[in-house]
């Protein structure tokens, strides 16, 4: 499901965010938080590089806007590889799959993302590919129908996900190495800010970068994307440097508050509050309050304000913590219809 493109809050990629994938992290020095990850990673590529063997297949799993993608690339990077990237929906048929595996050559990195939408068929290929670095292919069908055992040169895999869960126990079981992506911190989003608004040449005050790190929900592709119509902002309105106040200006105006919720999170808290007395109330009863699909609510507007505490699942229904009626300065026993709804 991907996320409204209006949202500047997406964590899903969209087309703008391609702008600065050239200004993305190239080794793993150059890497902003992540710590225990990165020094982990670090030991593994170290100790392959020493024997001449290939990395071990590697499974990254986290939430959208992380870092997966830019990791797989920092692998290759470090292992002085070369990179294929792909991704699961892409793979539709085994042939797709076996025509990159044997165009691989020693120690590169094959990277697929959203692993675990690989249909069935063509992931029962990737099993002994991973394992004995050989793929069985059939040629022809029924009476003529043969097997042909092709080897393929030793590989890494490197498999993003962001439902570890969907994953299947076969492909799961053959990846050596597994590391979840946190979130960043303000001060590691604040960090990463810096150093973008340095490749974009833009003046920036460690106020400014502060305030569009509290407000990037703890990923890092947002951070970068706030940063871009800040700076757009503040060439309009401050001659291109960025300040706490031009920050604060500029993100208010794009609707994305202190605590980094825009408006499709405000109206979904409202409404809970307004038609429901803060929950616990169904996601469907939501979707219809607000006009969206429940599809969307679950899997776009959710799963941050669980995160930060606005929100939690119950046995009944979605229900309000304390955190969202103090941020929307409402009491916690609720509040009649009126103008929070507009928020």
């Amino acid at each position: 499901m991907r996320e409204p493109p209006e949202r500047v809050t997406a964590r899903e990629e969209l087309p703008e965010d391609q702008a600065l994938a050239l200004g993305r992290p190239r080794m793993l020095e150059e890497c902003v938080g992540q710590t225990e990850l990165i020094e982990s990673l670090r030991i593994s590529i170290a100790a392959a590089r020493q024997r001449g063997e290939p990395l071990e297949h590697v499974l990254l799993h986290g939430p959208p806007g992380l870092g997966k993608t830019t990791l797989a690339r920092v692998i290759a990077n470090e292992m002085a590889a070369e990179i294929r990237v792909s991704s699961g929906p892409a793979l539709e048929r085994a042939g797709d799959l076996v025509g990159i595996l044997t165009n691989l050559q020693p120690r590169d990195v094959l990277f697929i993302d959203e692993v675990h939408r690989l249909p069935r068929v063509v992931e029962e290929y990737l099993y002994p590919a991973m394992e004995e670095f050989e793929v069985d292919f059939v040629l022809d069908s029924g009476p003529h129908a043969r097997t042909v055992r092709l080897p393929l040169k030793p590989f890494t895999l490197v498999g993003a996900t962001t439902r570890a869960g969907l994953l299947t126990p076969a492909l799961r079981e053959r990846f050596g190495i597994f590391h979840h992506l946190r979130f960043y911190t303000p001060e590691e989003l604040k960090e990463i800010v810096l150093r973008y608004a340095a490749i974009l040449q833009t003046e920036i005050e460690a106020g400014g970068a502060e305030e569009i790190a509290r407000r990037s929900r703890g990923t890092a592709r947002i951070a970068k994307r706030l940063l871009r119509r800040v700076r757009d902002h503040a060439q309009v309105k401050a001659r291109g440097k960025i300040t706490a106040a031009i920050a604060d200006e500029a993100l208010k105006a794009l609707g994305v508050d202190h605590a980094g919720l825009d408006r499709l999170d405000r109206r979904f808290l409202t409404a809970i509050i307004e038609h429901y007395g803060g929950g616990p109330v169904g996601i469907e009863a939501i979707a219809a309050t607000l006009n969206e699909e429940s599809v969307t609510l679950e899997d776009v507007v959710e799963p941050y304000l669980l995160q930060a505490g606005f929100l939690a699942r119950t046995a009944s229904g979605r229900k309000l913590l304390p955190r969202a009626y103090e941020h929307l300065g409402v009491p916690p026993e609720g509040q009649g219809p009126g103008a929070l709804f507009e928020a």
